[in-house]
């Protein structure tokens, strides 16, 4: 039996493809579970139609997160920290702390997003990327100074 899938499903493919599957597979556990539909010239009509309405919807958001990763690139985040009599960090700098920060500036950021060998320990400036969907990057600069004492 031809089928469109409407999800995708482990060892047979992604969704929007058309496949053959056994009847029986299809009538007994891929049709109940709403992960197909029979692929007659109707639904292969309406899957074009989808298909169309998906790669509309994909080039908004590639525009989108454009917008989002030129509007970053080239920032520069100040994150004061208090520091000790020989200069070492109370705290780690960690994506966490770079993405409230980010947050801070009007970017919503995940910490995920930010790429960060390891966390920050030290005073001074370091490059730091931010991958985007897409695999677009953006690269800022944390500035990590020392904050007032409390």
């Amino acid at each position: 039996m031809r089928v469109i899938l409407l999800k995708d499903v482990e060892n047979l493919g992604k969704k929007y493809d058309v496949k053959d599957v056994a009847d029986g597979y299809a009538r007994n556990f891929l049709i109940p579970r709403s992960l197909v539909k029979k692929a007659v010239s109707k639904t292969l009509k309406w899957l074009e139609t989808q298909k169309e309405l998906e790669s509309e919807k994909a080039g908004e958001e590639l525009k989108k997160i454009q917008e989002i990763a030129s509007a970053i690139d080239g920032q520069e985040i100040v994150i004061a920290v208090k520091i000790g009599e020989e200069k070492q960090l109370f705290e780690s700098i960690t994506p966490q702390k770079i993405s409230e920060q980010l947050k801070e500036l009007g970017f919503k950021i995940k910490k995920t997003q930010i790429i960060l060998s390891e966390p920050i320990k030290e005073l001074g400036e370091y490059p730091v990327k931010i991958k985007f969907e897409h695999n677009l990057e953006a690269e800022i600069k944390v500035i990590i100074s020392q904050g007032k004492e409390k």
